[in-house]
């Protein structure tokens, strides 16, 4: 399935987390073996509800659910890095979001899906015109998310150490977006 025909039979909206009715799935999703660099496999709905509750009361940070055609398919988290430990690891910008990405365990592999979230992610965060660079801090571990980084224009920096990971520190302007974009169509 090419990615012009996914964003035709997969549009993708976002809504803000509505942690009453979403956590039970969100759940489901941190504690799943495939969510392990989120650093949540053991957690209870107890957990889950607390650390959302705390996240949801930090200024600017915002979480969004990713629908697909009705269907609650991934997590993405945006805040203001200033207010985050990755603020404390370099010099922060004005207009740099920080961004996480959580994708539900899928049943079924579908070629280009991931890629399809991660730009409608990266296409929504940019859609503010505030956002002038996106910050990123993945686990050096996480392969799969380095390859989606670099492919989406993401520099990774340098590593740092924070307090539950190793991790790259990477940017990606809209700029660099952009023409990673470009050299996808040249292919």
């Amino acid at each position: 399935m090419s990615e012009i025909s996914l964003k035709e039979t997969h549009p993708i909206s976002f809504r803000a987390l509505n942690l009453k009715s979403d956590a039970v799935f969100l759940l489901e999703w941190v504690t799943h073996p495939h969510a392990k660099y989120w650093g949540m496999l053991d957690a209870t709905i107890e957990d889950l509800t607390a650390a959302y509750t705390q996240l949801l009361n930090i200024p600017n940070y915002k979480v969004y659910v990713g629908e697909i055609n009705g269907e609650a398919t991934f997590l993405m988290e945006s805040y203001d890095p200033k207010t985050d430990f990755i603020g404390k690891k370099y010099e922060v910008q004005e207009g740099d979001y920080g961004m996480h990405v959580l994708v539900k365990p899928p049943n079924k592999s579908i070629r280009g899906f991931t890629w399809h979230i991660f730009s409608s992610i990266m296409n929504f965060l940019f859609e503010d015109k505030k956002c002038r660079r996106i910050v990123v801090e993945p686990d050096i571990h996480n392969s799969k998310i380095h390859r989606l980084n670099k492919r989406a224009g993401f520099v990774y920096e340098k590593e740092v150490a924070l307090p539950n990971k190793v991790a790259f520190l990477a940017f990606c302007t809209l700029e660099s977006y952009q023409k990673s974009q470009t050299k996808l169509i040249e292919i």
